[in-house]
């Protein structure tokens, strides 16, 4: 799981076709390799754990938040 710097998930799909604003939390490497679906937290994975998302990217750009 990954954080996402999106206040709210509702600005998250709003961003559907931009690059994605991911912040590794992992601390056995990246999490994020590029194309794929990635399960995401926000608006701070450290802190703040208000939503969940599932991203698709595909192209390196963001292309389905469900």
């Amino acid at each position: 799981m990954m954080g996402a710097t999106y206040a709210t998930k509702k600005a998250m799909k709003e961003s559907v076709g931009t690059a994605p604003k991911f912040v590794e939390t992992s601390m056995f490497g990246a999490e994020f390799k590029g194309d794929g679906n990635y399960v995401v937290v926000g608006p701070d994975a450290y802190r703040n754990r208000k939503w969940y998302a599932e991203v698709t990217v595909k192209d390196g750009l963001i292309a389905k938040v469900k």
